[in-house]
């Protein structure tokens, strides 16, 4: 019965990458006087099935997304803002996830998830070719860069799931925090990340700092919402699955209502990406 549990346990975290049925919708963001706007609804992904984990080209145009085929499997595409041109990636035996741009911008990271289990952190040219393995020695589920050499990991294991922090050029590994969530973020304009800490009943959205190594809250998660993503100028948004909300930390109160009454598509809302012009939102929703 021990071992059934752990099996059961350790499928949850990847709950997200293998649910079914979801598309993603690329919007125009406006924030004025703590008021935010969203408007011009695009489905960038008009695709049966799965498609998630959208995240922006810091530089380029471009949403970066996981999709599946008709298989089952994700490979990696991409979505021109400009041209509302989509581009597939990767076209592998393997399955590939979050994708995410490496600080260089020449490459996006992305997990890849093998037939034997193993979830192993590699790397592809953004216009495609052959992965480079970058760690195959944890099972990592989620990550985000701290620079060219570090990165914050969400590691799965047997008993609980952990923040790593690692460093690739020394292969030095350390725990920072047990039981994240799976949303990792650069806070803008800070040399600091957030990360969702579920530890207690209370989730709380925390800050790390890797120069000091020192965790500090910023404020509690709208329910048992794990999603969430920073526009540009400091706010977070979030939302309980039908609504959208923003909180903007040592200057809000409390988390702000974000108007989507014409946006009858926005349902079952997961992930959320801002690009870095703050002003294209890409948000998952059910299909």
């Amino acid at each position: 019965m021990t071992r059934i549990l752990i099996f059961f346990y350790l499928l949850l975290p990847m709950a997200g990458l293998a649910q079914g049925g979801t598309e993603i919708y690329l919007l125009d963001i406006n924030v004025r006087n703590n008021k935010f706007t969203l408007s011009n609804p695009v489905n960038i992904t008009e695709h049966t099935g799965y498609d998630n984990q959208p995240s922006f080209h810091p530089a380029l145009p471009f949403v970066y997304y996981a999709s599946a085929n008709d298989s089952g499997r994700t490979d990696i595409k991409s979505y021109d803002f400009e041209k509302g041109v989509i581009r597939q990636i990767t076209n592998t035996r393997e399955r590939e996830y979050s994708p995410t741009i490496t600080p260089n911008e020449y490459f996006f990271s992305c997990i890849i998830q093998r037939d034997n289990g193993q979830q192993d952190l590699g790397q592809y040219l953004i216009g495609g070719g052959p992965p480079k393995v970058l760690i195959n020695t944890l099972k990592v589920g989620y990550h985000i860069w701290i620079d060219a050499s570090r990165l914050l990991l969400f590691v799965l294991a047997d008993s609980t799931n952990n923040l790593h922090e690692y460093n690739l050029a020394t292969k030095e590994n350390t725990i920072i925090a047990p039981k994240p969530g799976r949303s990792l973020h650069k806070i803008p304009n800070q040399a600091t990340f957030s990360f969702i800490d579920k530890s207690a009943e209370q989730w709380v959205i925390r800050q790390y700092d890797p120069a000091t190594k020192t965790i500090t809250p910023i404020v509690n998660t709208v329910g048992k919402s794990e999603d969430i993503t920073w526009t540009s100028n400091g706010y977070i948004l979030t939302s309980d699955g039908e609504k959208l909300y923003a909180y903007k930390p040592k200057q809000s109160k409390e988390w702000q209502l974000i108007d989507t009454e014409n946006l009858p598509m926005l349902k079952k809302i997961t992930r959320l990406a801002v690009n870095k012009d703050n002003n294209k939102l890409a948000v998952v929703v059910s299909e």
